[in-house]
């Protein structure tokens, strides 16, 4: 859509605000609000802000920073009123000259869509999104009680989140989001939606968009949604599984004869498991991620397999023209551009290197011996664990660069200190995590 016909749309559908979304350096969602009679200077100059607020921006004298929205991704927001309209636009950030903001993580994953478009190559990703509806109090916050005690795939009565579920999907549709699948999950009050695949930097916009919506379907009716990994120690985390498919040139690349993985196929795997361990403080991105990994189907270990659901990669059952790849470590607290952009760099990294993909391991690794465990690599035990192996990886320095890499090691590690400085963890953990993610 052109400006001008934005323009057109603010006026003949009664809009009167216009949302400006971008993320910070973690990801989490933030917006400023303009009246629609500024659309026109808006969306020809962009709106001037502060960011010396804003989690991973600051800079102290050069705080100045300018949201320039994207216009093709203008879309109206359809919980808000029909009278008084209210849009969004997902915005690129830049500096007062023009150039782009450095710790701008939309701006990198486009720029890296944008190398790999010159190569021939299209990379899709489909999500899987699991997320937690808990009560709220008599105030409208919320508690840590789940919305029902259903189990995965139940059905009503048992499962008390189906309405509210349905109302997410069908708002989703209406902002061309269409869910694949929706149903209950494992855990109390546990759901996941589903959305086909889209490109990469569609779908991390679309989960940015899809966080919002859930949050504000679920407020609207007396709910409160959470994607914090692992709410509940001994129920099941909530994962972001990514299934990714690539074509060069419109072929599958990862189709081979009689639908195994073809030879790109396998080394763009190879790729995102060489990798797996460096880029894991991006793929699981706080404290709380780490209780998740190795149980409850979340993998522990750097393997791959056709099916076997215990594994870091999952090459799953599927028509010829569909082969693709499933990473089922990510969880919904991560920044998607960050982790869609060292995802797809890995797996491209993998294909330039023309590297071998290790033997599949078949067996469920929840209950293998030491045998079979004792020769695997292991994903990072730990958050800090994982903040050291990517601030000293080449891969991670090269691929988002190397002040990004370190200006997001120090937010996080400051977030660690805090988490321990405080007598009343779970009460860090309720604010930071539970509440915010």
């Amino acid at each position: 859509m052109m400006t001008n016909e934005i323009l057109d749309f603010i006026q003949e559908n009664d809009v009167k605000f216009i949302k400006l979304f971008f993320c910070d350096l973690l990801g989490i969602q933030k917006s400023i609000s303009v009246a629609a009679d500024d659309a026109q200077r808006v969306l020809t100059n962009g709106l001037l802000f502060d960011a010396s607020s804003i989690i991973g921006f600051s800079e102290g004298s050069k705080s100045d920073l300018y949201l320039i929205p994207d216009v093709s991704t203008m879309q109206v927001l359809p919980w808000r009123p029909a009278s008084g309209r209210v849009i969004r636009f997902f915005c690129d950030i830049k500096n007062p000259d023009g150039r782009d903001f450095k710790f701008d993580t939309r701006a990198l994953l486009k720029n890296t869509v944008a190398r790999l478009e010159e190569k021939g190559y299209l990379l899709k990703i489909g999500m899987e999104c699991e997320f937690y509806l808990f009560k709220t109090d008599s105030n409208g916050d919320p508690t840590m009680v789940p919305y029902d005690d259903a189990r995965c795939f139940d059905i009503s009565p048992l499962d008390k989140c189906e309405n509210i579920r349905r109302e997410m999907c069908l708002t989703l549709s209406e902002m061309g989001f269409s869910p694949e699948v929706s149903h209950h999950e494992s855990g109390p009050g546990q759901n996941e939606i589903d959305f086909y695949y889209r490109g990469s930097l569609s779908g991390a916009d679309t989960f940015m968009a899809f966080k919002g919506a859930i949050k504000a379907i679920a407020a609207k009716n007396g709910a409160f949604a959470s994607f914090m990994p692992k709410p509940f120690f001994d129920k099941s985390g909530s994962g972001l599984h990514l299934n990714i498919s690539l074509t060069k040139n419109g072929e599958n690349v990862f189709l081979g004869s009689k639908g195994a993985l073809g030879k790109i196929g396998q080394s763009f795997v190879a790729g995102v498991l060489s990798k797996s361990r460096e880029i894991s403080a991006y793929m699981n991105s706080n404290f709380n991620s780490y209780h998740r990994l190795g149980e409850f189907e979340a993998p522990l270990y750097v393997s791959w397999s056709n099916q076997n659901r215990s594994q870091l990669i999952r090459i799953p059952s599927a028509n010829m023209s569909e082969v693709c790849m499933e990473v089922r470590n990510p969880d919904p607290a991560l920044n998607p551009y960050l982790a869609f952009n060292l995802l797809i760099n890995a797996g491209i990294d993998g294909v330039e290197s023309n590297m071998k993909l290790p033997d599949p391991v078949d067996e469920n690794l929840y209950d293998a011996g030491d045998e079979i465990t004792s020769k695997l690599e292991r994903l990072p035990a730990t958050f800090e664990d994982a903040l050291n192996l990517a601030l000293n990886s080449d891969f991670v320095n090269n691929t988002i660069g190397h002040e990004l890499n370190l200006e997001y090691y120090k937010c996080k590690t400051a977030e660690l200190r805090e988490l321990e400085s405080y007598s009343d963890k779970e009460k860090f953990i309720f604010n930071n995590y539970f509440r915010r993610i």
